[in-house]
């Protein structure tokens, strides 16, 4: 009767362990999955950017829209809903009226950034509700009217909240400055820079 006690024992710690690494895999899955929607969804931002480059009318390179470094254009920000519905349900299930569908009408530069600045959020949330895009702009040339001069570096940035498992981030100095701005944030993100 001890033995068969004993084994059930030794038998309930290895289960234990099994559980806890099913646990730990779980947790590196939401993680790994993150992480590659926001690697594809940063190559789609990188992508339409260099798409929608045009001549600059002063200077010898190409530049984008001004609207493409609006954050106001990102992450629903320019849109409101109704209802208590999930971001993904409320702006993404239907195509907002307030927005020109650059897909089936003629739109001029600043409709296809919030277009694609649109579409570009759907896309980020579509696996994580929690993702964040931003697209900001180190101006080449200050002297000139347009925020993202030839030459400027665009710098893309998918962010979303950090899932640990067995790790204290208070006490630990593993988190990423550009990915969370002050010392309360714990977030993992994605960076790209693009040049034009």
């Amino acid at each position: 009767m001890i033995e068969i006690l004993v084994t059930l024992v030794i038998l309930a710690i290895g289960l234990l362990g099994v559980a806890s690494l099913q646990l730990v895999a779980s947790f590196n899955h939401a993680d790994a999955l993150s992480r590659s929607q926001a690697v594809l969804v940063a190559e789609q931002v990188s992508e339409r950017l260099r798409v929608s480059a045009f001549n600059a009318p002063d200077a010898d390179g190409k530049i984008i829209d001004d609207d493409y470094v609006n954050s106001n254009l990102y992450n629903f920000a320019n849109l409101s809903c109704n209802s208590t519905a999930s971001e993904h349900v409320c702006f993404c299930q239907q195509f907002p009226a307030t927005l020109a569908n650059c897909q089936t009408t003629v739109c001029d530069s600043a409709q296809f950034a919030a277009f694609d600045a649109y579409q570009l959020s759907c896309a980020s949330i579509q696996h994580n509700p929690n993702m964040r895009v931003s697209v900001t702009c180190a101006d080449s040339n200050t002297t000139d009217s347009t925020a993202c001069s030839a030459g400027s570096r665009h710098t893309i940035m998918l962010s979303w909240p950090a899932s640990h498992w067995g790790v204290n981030t208070s006490s630990t100095t593993i988190n990423n400055a550009a990915c969370n701005p002050t010392t309360s944030d714990d977030n993992d993100c994605i960076i790209v820079e693009v040049f034009l």
